[in-house]
């Protein structure tokens, strides 16, 4: 076997695989000669390889089975394609791990619960775990929120219902999964550069769908298409029709699993968290999948009203002058910060990075009379600024990067109530020293540049809001590393009140 990658996913393919007793190879562009002989997977009796050596030499094809192939590895990927092209099966860990529960390796088949959709996975999933646990069955929040579900299923005590986030990089490698219910909450551009086209990325998302239940948000277009293989459930946040869940006088209603007019009342929508829109599709999701499982109406009730969060989703960090700042550092594409300016009378946006291949003209479109002002990051930066140009050349813009020198350099992106901003905002030599996290310095100087914008716009905004509709590698470790630093560039601002742990 050949396990491609060994990063979280791929360590745990091998794990599970060396422990069914295979002979086991693990290339990683990590690896070079000489190979760590401390590596736990060379100490379990592993071979470790670097990338360039598979790729140099054909002769492993003919004596490999299978590739598993770690979420990364796009179809494009030569290792892929060599392996493709020899006739060999390429699995991803999660496909993997379907057909060893399957098997009865680990015992009687688990119960799959699949939670996909380009905003909104790892807070449904996690809702959806406490509700599955507050009805006294053993379950496991897993995939791609971070335990794999490999591991999920090698836990003692078992575990009987797993409760997985799954990205459509590893839908793509996991075509035999047939959840007992899954979900897809909404599907916009996203992850291009790894598909190639729109229709490749939601196709991958459908796997979700294949098995006995297939839940769909019908207030997202293109999920509320989606074909479905065995009954299908939707929910949205007007009232319900017949086979939906849904909201009514201000209560999350289901008339799916129960069949009674009007429905049977679930939990008051004013219990959600996060609140707001995001919140409630959120919820709405987990109840649906939880009630085809025939999980009990009291543990979803007992668990929505008392879910909150995970940091870097709608968290509030600081509260300045009645002004709200908002890590959101998980909206990590333009769909996910859509809906966190949706929730919102009017922000200052900090967002850039990494935008993989999206567009952000419909975001700036949709949401400019929302936005009171953005400041814009990262290595995408330019194409934020010129969407805001193209459709809301009214609101402020400004951007700030780090020069050739390493200081934080701040340029008007339009002239709209910007022209006056404060001499120490805008002056390159009063950024952090030389020696400073770049990052963090252009951090600072981002959540400072927005504060200024918060307070000089006439009508005065309700939020200072980190939604960066781009991925973070390009500045950070992660985005919970900038979420971090967003948190503590607003608590540092003059009369800044810290409130770490609340929550929309």
């Amino acid at each position: 076997m050949l396990v491609a990658g060994a990063g979280t996913a791929g360590r745990s393919a091998a794990r599970h695989l060396l422990d069914a007793g295979a002979e086991v190879t693990v290339a990683d562009t990590r690896f070079a000669d000489p190979i760590p002989p401390d590596d736990d997977l060379a100490a379990r009796g592993a071979r470790l390889v670097s990338i360039a050596a598979i790729l140099d030499d054909d002769a492993w094809t003919s004596s490999t089975d299978l590739v598993v192939v770690s979420p990364g590895f796009a179809p494009t990927n030569p290792l892929v394609e060599r392996a493709q092209q020899a006739g060999l099966p390429v699995w991803g860990e999660v496909e993997l791990a379907w057909r060893l529960d399957r098997s009865g390796l680990y015992g009687p088949p688990r119960a799959w619960l699949v939670v996909t959709g380009t905003n909104g996975k790892t807070t449904t999933v996690s809702m959806l775990a406490e509700i599955v646990t507050a009805a006294g069955r053993s379950a496991a929040a897993c995939g791609n929120i971070g335990l794999p579900i490999l591991d999920a299923m090698g836990q003692t005590p078992r575990v009987d219902v797993l409760c997985a986030e799954l990205s459509s990089f590893q839908l793509h490698w996991a075509p035999s999964v047939t959840p007992d219910a899954g979900v897809v909450l909404n599907v916009a551009e996203d992850h291009l550069d790894w598909h190639g086209t729109f229709e490749a990325y939601t196709a991958a998302k459908t796997v979700a769908l294949h098995g006995s239940v297939g839940v769909v948000g019908l207030d997202d277009a293109v999920a509320a298409g989606l074909p479905v293989v065995g009954r299908r459930v939707g929910f949205t946040q007007a009232a319900p029709a017949a086979g939906q869940l849904g909201v009514v006088d201000g209560d999350l209603v289901d008339r799916a699993f129960d069949t009674s007019d009007p429905g049977r009342r679930i939990v008051e929508v004013a219990a959600i968290h996060p609140p707001g829109p995001s919140g409630i599709a959120d919820a709405l999701a987990a109840a649906a999948l939880a009630l085809a499982v025939d999980i009990a109406p009291d543990a979803v009730t007992t668990a929505l009203r008392g879910f909150r969060p995970a940091a870097h989703r709608g968290e509030v960090v600081a509260r300045v002058d009645g002004v709200d700042y908002i890590d959101d550092s998980k909206a990590t594409n333009p769909h996910a910060a859509q809906a966190a300016i949706g929730g919102h009378r009017r922000v200052v946006l900090v967002a850039g990075g990494l935008l993989k291949g999206a567009e952000v003209d419909d975001l700036v479109r949709d949401t400019r009379s929302r936005l009171a002002g953005v400041v814009a990051i990262g290595r995408d930066r330019d194409l934020i600024v010129d969407a805001i140009a193209r459709h809301a050349p009214e609101v402020p813009t400004v951007t700030v990067f780090t020069g050739d020198d390493g200081r934080v350099i701040v340029q008007r992106a339009t002239t709209t109530a910007v022209d006056e901003l404060p001499a120490e905002l805008t002056d390159a030599a009063s950024a952090r020293a030389a020696d400073a996290d770049p990052a963090v310095a252009v951090m600072d100087r981002a959540v400072a540049l927005a504060a200024h914008l918060a307070v000089v716009d006439p009508d005065r905004p309700d939020a200072v809001l980190l939604a960066p509709a781009a991925a973070s590698l390009d500045m950070f470790a992660g985005y919970g590393q900038r979420g971090d630093a967003f948190a503590a560039a607003a608590r540092a601002l003059p009369g800044a009140a810290g409130v770490s742990g609340s929550s929309r």
